[in-house]
């Protein structure tokens, strides 16, 4: 394994305190703007595209966390922590948001409408190092788009949020 992989990431002070994640104002001028997403160390820069209706995540990370931020279309974002009964939320991000996902949280992405976002992690991305840490869950069927939850809910009519 290459060193850089080696290097940990877990300052906890770094992260948000909530999911969504407030940014900061971007600086602009008359040539534009630039907007900081992420400004500290991090592994791995993916760009995800998403179709309309695709279920993504359905998993936990055991020590990787990652913020996404949409570029374009939007996501509801279900989640709860680890092995938890507590009931799930959900929360609708749409492009120019940014949400945060710690380790150990149960998490899946339901696209509304065709989604390109940035993901942004603490963990590189090659599918070894993601497979040794990603733990497989259903939380939202892709076959139906039912959420599992303690009861079985119709994905169109499910109020979570």
């Amino acid at each position: 394994m290459e060193k850089w992989k080696d290097i940990k990431l877990d300052s906890k002070e770094m992260w948000p305190e909530t999911g969504i994640v407030n940014l900061e104002s971007p600086h602009k001028d008359d040539r534009g703007s630039i907007q900081s997403l992420v400004n500290f160390p991090m592994k791995n820069l993916s760009l995800i595209s998403s179709k309309k209706g695709a279920v993504r995540s359905n998993h936990y990370h055991l020590t990787d966390w990652h913020y996404m931020y949409v570029l374009s279309g939007s996501f509801d974002y279900y989640y709860r922590p680890t092995n938890s009964n507590e009931a799930l939320k959900c929360v609708s991000v749409s492009a120019g948001e940014m949400i945060f996902t710690p380790p150990m949280e149960d998490h899946a992405t339901v696209f509304l409408e065709d989604c390109d976002l940035l993901a942004m992690s603490r963990n590189p991305r090659d599918q070894e190092a993601y497979e040794e840490d990603v733990r497989r869950v259903i939380l939202v069927n892709p076959d139906n788009k039912y959420i599992e939850v303690k009861h079985t809910f119709s994905f169109k009519s499910a109020i979570i949020k």
